[in-house]
């Protein structure tokens, strides 16, 4: 409820100007009330007036602090975040996938995973690359555009997209894999030690003093002496016979000018020098018939002759265009068709079982090399944690047998016959172990995937996610456990490699997740002992997987 107070103290008005609004636990009802410009004028006489113009003090602390709590209530609560200037504006996470051999493969498609874009208004979130700004094909498929290949953060290759296309249902890219350009070589210290400080400069014009014949090698000094003869040696310049020479008049130059121009001899005529007549009158009586005829000495010059034919009417012409350069411009062509226009060819089909995958990052800027692998001071240290996540796999699994509940036995000679040595742990097939350093410092990031053996439809998969601690010992911060027959409900996790995602320098795990007839991928970022997964692309129809 709006309240306004108006008195007066010694014939002046002491009133407060604009509303009050009060609390819901003050008496009054919370609905506001307006109140006119008249209606504030009056006297208000109520629970809130003591007597003429006295003013309770409870209620002047009630109004203080009211008035106090509005102006905070008008600041914008919110935080204005600038952009740094080293965040990249478009970065783009992608999977090659390829058959046969690195640098040549023989079939190879790009299947983008995610596109991180600062100049949109959800900057920090990623954005799946395979329908992110799709027109139709998405832009992380855009032709030209250019992807380096990593693994374990290092450049291994480069790989242009060429073209994309649809595979039931999901954008891959096609195009060709380049080799890094060879970085320019260093010169050696005996190379620099060669260089003539004067070399570095040689693009500097330098202004050198020329030597005449009839001058000494040594310049004559200001105090009238003589010059050395230690320049007389030098070899005279050879005379230009086109330079222009001063030489200083006299008196009998003077004199005889006239003898001298008049016994000058006339250089030679050149035919192609233009020449200077005076005109003569009788060259203005013949003016008219001058310029009919062209004359006699120059076959070569051009004559202005009126045409005599008939200029033929415009028509309408239709020629072809084959200095156009635009490369989108459809052409007509007779005759069949040669194909449907692609540079490179869908190639890789399917799931085989011989393929291969790699990162493949393309951003606006360039970054520095940040290696993913973890260097273990001791190696006997790799090899307990690996055999520390095998056991862990195995329970998981299922494969452990249970402990052989022990036997009393009488005497010696029987508890040695009924000792037991402990069965073999079943083997694994397809064991992978990798070990990360996700960020400078931040200790080692272990990656464990197998399977048993058999059918397809019969065979199981785990895959660990772990980290040591401070006493050595593995600690499961994530654990995947599925079998063939749900492969769909929960997809088994393929490790691709580590990736920078977000332009942090801190590592993101991309995992594969492959179903039976379908696959995503994600990303997860392993942080204070816990596994967040980032990202998630699209569910992408892949077909059942080629197994021989």
């Amino acid at each position: 409820m709006a309240i306004s107070f108006d008195y007066f103290r010694a014939g002046r008005r002491m009133s407060l100007r604009g509303k009050v609004i009060l609390p819901k636990n003050s008496g009054v009802p919370s609905s506001p009330v307006i109140l006119s410009e008249a209606q504030q004028s009056r006297r208000i006489c109520g629970s809130f007036w003591c007597g003429k113009g006295r003013i309770r003090r409870s209620n002047i602390l009630l109004v203080l602090a009211l008035a106090s709590v509005l102006p905070a209530l008008a600041q914008y609560p919110g935080q204005v975040t600038k952009s740094s200037k080293d965040a990249p504006e478009l970065r783009a996470i992608a999977v090659l996938e390829w058959t046969g051999e690195a640098g040549s493969p023989k079939a190879s498609r790009l299947v983008p995973v995610a596109v991180l874009d600062q100049g949109r208004i959800l900057a920090d979130q990623l954005q799946d690359g395979g329908i992110y700004m799709a027109r139709p094909e998405p832009l992380a498929l855009t032709g030209e555009v250019e992807y380096e290949l990593q693994q374990d953060g290092k450049p291994i290759g480069l790989f242009d997209i060429k073209n994309a296309g649809q595979e039931q249902g999901s954008w891959v890219g096609y195009g060709a894999w380049k080799r890094l350009p060879l970085p320019k070589p260093k010169p050696s210290m005996e190379e620099l030690a060669r260089i003539h400080p004067d070399e570095e400069d040689s693009d500097r014009p330098t202004l050198h003093r020329k030597h005449h014949s009839g001058d000494s090698g040594t310049p004559a000094s200001g105090d009238g002496s003589g010059s050395t003869g230690s320049g007389s040696t030098e070899p005279a310049p050879t005379a230009d016979s086109d330079r222009p020479t001063l030489h200083k008049k006299d008196s009998s130059d003077s004199s005889g000018d006239s003898s001298k121009t008049s016994t000058a001899p006339t250089p030679s005529a050149d035919p192609d020098r233009p020449t200077l007549h005076k005109k003569t009158t009788s060259d203005n009586t013949g003016t008219d018939s001058s310029t009919s005829s062209a004359p006699s000495g120059d076959s070569d010059r051009p004559v202005l002759k009126k045409s005599s034919k008939k200029q033929p009417e415009d028509v309408g012409h239709v020629d072809s265009l084959p200095d156009v350069t635009d490369p989108n411009r459809p052409r007509l062509k007779r005759g069949l068709s040669t194909g449907n226009g692609l540079e490179v060819l869908p190639t890789l089909m399917g799931m085989p079982a011989e393929m291969q995958q790699t990162v493949a990052v393309s951003d606006a800027r360039s970054h520095p090399e940040h290696p993913w692998a973890y260097t273990q001071t001791d190696p006997d240290t790799e090899a307990k944690m690996k055999s520390d996540l095998e056991d862990v796999a195995r329970d998981a699994l299922g494969l452990n047998p249970p402990a052989p509940t022990p036997k009393r036995v009488t005497t010696q000679k029987a508890a040695r016959k009924n000792t037991m040595l402990p069965p073999e742990p079943l083997p694994l097939s397809d064991e992978r172990f990798r070990v990360f350093e996700l960020a400078y410092g931040s200790g080692a990031t272990l990656v464990f995937s197998a399977h048993t053996d058999g059918p397809l439809a019969q065979q199981k998969f785990v895959t660990l996610i772990a980290q040591p601690d401070l006493y050595g010992n593995v600690r499961v911060v994530l654990k995947n456990v599925t079998d063939g027959a749900h492969l769909d409900e929960t997809p088994r996790m393929r490790l691709v490699d580590a990736v920078d995602a977000l332009a942090d320098n801190r590592g993101e795990l991309l995992f594969e997740l492959r179903g039976a007839t379908q696959r995503q991928f994600a990303l997860y970022r392993i942080l204070r002992g816990q596994a967040e997964k980032l990202f998630v692309t699209a569910a992408g129809t892949v077909g059942t997987e080629n197994r021989e």
